[in-house]
């Protein structure tokens, strides 16, 4: 399909500008992530991709090590330094995601990859999110980001898989310019990372 081979054609192009030409962004917060949150310097975390099918996410590491029995999503405000608020809000800890783009694990734009383990926890047309590739930014990246509850961000993937079109990718891509640069959504209301999608759901 012509979009596909577009929307290839411009992720291998945009990984491999932002790789080459931002290598010394990348190194000195490679040695920044070491010196203030020790090793590993990346987050891998496995995600699921296209059709469900699982690969592993690169992102800077943000986080110290939990302490012993503190390892659960609430303990996370004590574990983020300043140092990885930065990353985050400023989204410099994505940059290594270069690496899954450029290998097509993911796309620009699309819903957003998520845990491994979500698979059993969606329910119905929401498992039209893996008929594409994930993306970096998407529909609710740029209408809420973090702060949107799982029902409406799921429902925003499903809305992108069903009207998805080249021209809604550069809206989408244009829009997501601005909630970056505002550092917008980054935090949930309810603490600084987004809770887990919940098992219990109807």
């Amino acid at each position: 399909m012509l979009a596909n081979a577009v929307r290839r054609m411009v992720d291998i192009t945009v990984a491999v500008l932002v790789l080459v030409v931002g290598l010394p962004l990348l190194v000195a917060v490679a040695v920044a992530v070491r010196v203030r949150l020790g090793s590993p310097v990346l987050f891998r975390q496995r995600r699921l991709g296209l059709g469900g099918r699982p690969f592993d996410l690169v992102k800077f590491r943000t986080m110290r090590d939990p302490a012993p029995g503190r390892e659960a999503p609430e303990f996370d405000t004590e574990r983020l330094p300043r140092f990885g608020q930065v990353l985050r809000s400023t989204s410099v800890d994505e940059l290594p995601s270069m690496l899954n783009l450029l290998r097509g694990d993911i796309t620009l734009v699309g819903p957003r990859p998520l845990p491994e383990q979500y698979w059993t926890r969606y329910r119905g047309d929401e498992y039209e999110r893996f008929w594409v590739k994930p993306g970096l930014t998407g529909l609710a990246q740029i209408n809420g980001r973090n702060t949107v509850e799982w029902d409406q961000r799921l429902a925003l993937d499903v809305q992108y898989v069903r009207t998805r079109s080249l021209r809604s990718d550069l809206s989408i891509l244009i829009k997501t310019i601005p909630v970056v640069l505002g550092r917008a959504g980054v935090n949930h209301t309810e603490g600084v990372t987004m809770h887990a999608l919940p098992t219990d759901r109807p």
